[in-house]
């Protein structure tokens, strides 16, 4: 959710903030801010809607300073308006502060204030924060942000200004993700890589409950109660460039194309000479091979996937498995076994719910191996082992590559799994490995053939409602399908298990009614085709989504998509393209924003 960035330095300071919070306004875009220091008096500047909006407003004016912060928000407490947005200034107008992340006491906190004749411009939680720094400011502003600190219940990150001491930022990090970038006689702060690494790569990572006083040069890093951290400047080796849209219309659609190369990429890293490679796995092969049950838990897009990964453990490595929506898992009173594994899933690493049970895992003394994208985020540092997904940056809100990424290296993952638990012969794992190889190819195949897709996309856009069916392995695929319309297109769209049509879902059916059949060769293929012809009597639209060379799929279909024969637990990977291309090219034909679609974010670092 929600973007902070912050500069100090001799460059221009609005320019250096509005260019970072663009690479962040995937994180949020419901309005943004800055505030500014120029010879110890503070500016500020907000606006509703997107950043264009505040950038045609700064761009009349003259600003000078040399330390500001900016913020693009995603509107959790209170609408989306000028007064919501940030920075939130304090009653004297002395201190301005951004902040990702929920105060959970606010309301406490706010009566308090209001007791001791504070008054309220807004109803964000942030607000009552630069009203207790105020409150609490004497002589010094870190002491006064710690004594504010101690008052915050919930999770937070926080960068503040304050004309009182007019060199520094002070940021703050407690479950909100935060980075400072070092430069030359400048530093800069950011939510998100992102955003900074156009003018840096060299970066330190806050953990929880640290704070960091940011000078021109000089980076003074503590705890919450004062004591001194050192830690470690890292180089991050992401090219800025791979954020740019490179020609295509739109981030989505350009990731979408990025997916050939994102397979490629995983396969080399996970295989090596034709042996599987973890570099990050620090899990003993004994510990894997004693597994008695795995708890997958993840969030929308890889809580899919965690769903299709479940399918394949107990397949092939034959080990139980549950999966667990991540806010869900939490709150559930889970009875502890013996050798079990936490597995999470994760595009960001930074993902609120996931992060939470992760260390509510840790806490029960459960070994954790998480799949991650990011490196050096919370959960790549905090997890027992990780594999990275190698999808690479991945900028539209509505999860693509990410998605095909998790799919490909949890297989892999599975594969060398039933290696050590000698569950796949060494000649079954290498025809599994042979196949997944040609997969690059096959989704190259798919989008080299998508005026089908198209023209489909345009002749169902202005339905209200679709239907998304699958079973075995692709029931999730179904759930996937179904996310990434609603997601971008705003359209309706549920998942359901094609068996259990008759169990409610076919009193929606009707000739109004879109329905995608995912129906590649499977198991339960001939079951799919009678749940298929179960919608057709009652009049709906079959879109089928099925294997190449099967003509006789036309005499239940009203539209078909071919994708190429594969064994049916490489399905899912393939059955994703055709339905991202309908996601977007639907929402295209409605005018719809598809890389910022209304009221989400990329990364929901909020319960």
């Amino acid at each position: 959710m929600c973007g902070i960035v912050g500069y100090i330095g001799e460059r221009d300071v609005p320019s250096i903030l509005l260019v970072g919070l663009e690479r962040l306004s995937y994180r949020g875009y419901d309005s943004s801010g800055i505030a500014v220091l120029d010879h110890n008096e503070l500016s500020f500047w907000k606006k509703l809607g997107k950043l264009h909006a505040l950038s045609d407003e700064l761009g009349k004016l003259t600003i000078k300073g040399d330390i500001g912060i900016g913020h693009t928000r995603w509107a959790t407490h209170g609408i989306p308006s000028e007064e919501n947005a940030h920075p939130h200034l304090g009653p004297k107008k002395k201190v301005a502060v951004v902040h990702n992340g929920i105060i959970e006491n606010y309301l406490i906190l706010k009566e308090k204030l209001q007791k001791q004749g504070m008054l309220f411009r807004s109803e964000t939680d942030t607000e009552v924060i630069s009203h207790l720094i105020e409150f609490f400011l004497k002589d010094s502003l870190e002491d006064a942000i710690r004594n504010t600190i101690k008052e915050l219940s919930g999770a937070f990150a926080l960068a503040i200004i304050s004309e009182t001491e007019p060199d520094k930022i002070i940021v703050c990090r407690k479950g909100s993700p935060l980075i400072i970038g070092i430069g030359k006689n400048e530093n800069f702060i950011a939510s998100d890589i992102n955003a900074i690494i156009p003018h840096t790569k060299q970066m330190i990572h806050l953990d929880d409950n640290e704070m960091a006083i940011i000078e021109k040069n000089k980076v003074t890093i503590k705890t919450f109660n004062g004591e001194i951290v050192n830690k470690e400047v890292q180089t991050i080796t992401w090219d800025p460039v791979a954020a740019e849209k490179s020609g295509y219309d739109h981030f989505m659609l350009k990731e979408i194309y990025e997916q050939p190369t994102v397979v490629r990429n995983i396969i080399s890293k996970l295989l090596v000479d034709g042996k599987f490679s973890f570099n990050h796995l620090k899990l003993s092969r004994q510990e894997l091979n004693n597994v008695n049950r795995f708890i997958i838990q993840a969030c929308g897009t890889s809580w899919h996937a965690g769903l299709v990964m479940k399918y394949l453990l107990e397949k092939y490595a034959r080990v139980i498995t549950d999966v667990d929506i991540s806010s869900e898992f939490r709150y559930r009173h889970k009875v502890n076994g013996i050798n079990e594994i936490v597995i999470a899933l994760s595009q960001s690493g930074e993902t609120a719910d996931t992060l939470a049970c992760l260390r509510e895992a840790k806490s029960r003394f459960y070994k954790v191996l998480s799949f991650v994208n990011s490196k050096n985020s919370s959960m790549d540092r905090e997890s027992d082992s990780v594999i990275y997904t190698y999808a690479g940056q991945e900028i539209g809100v509505a999860s693509t590559k990410n998605f095909i990424a998790q799919l490909v290296s949890t297989y892999i993952f599975t594969l060398y799994l039933s290696q050590i638990r000698w569950t796949l012969t060494e000649e079954e794992i290498k025809a599994k490995l042979d196949e997944l190889k040609k997969i690059p190819d096959y989704i190259e195949k798919i989008l080299s053939e998508t005026e089908k897709i198209k023209k489909i996309a345009l002749k169902y856009h202005k339905c209200k409602s679709y239907l998304f069916i699958g079973r075995g392995v692709n029931y999730p695929s179904a759930l996937e399908g179904s996310l990434k319309l609603k997601e971008i297109s705003y359209i309706h769209a549920t998942g359901y298990p094609a068996g259990e049509l008759k169990h409610g879902p076919l009193a929606l059916i009707d000739e109004n009614m879109p329905v995608v059949c995912i129906a590649p060769e499977a198991e339960t293929y001939e079951k799919m085709i009678s749940n298929i012809e179960e919608v057709r009597a009652r009049k709906g639209k079959t879109i089928v989504i099925a294997t190449e060379g099967n003509t006789a799929i036309h005499h239940c279909a009203d539209d078909v998509i071919y994708i190429p024969e594969v064994s049916e637990d490489l399905t899912p990977i393939l059955a994703a393209i055709p339905m991202q291309l309908l996601a977007y090219y639907t929402a295209i034909n409605l005018g719809c924003d598809v890389d910022q679609p209304r009221n989400l974010a990329k990364s929901v670092t909020v319960e």
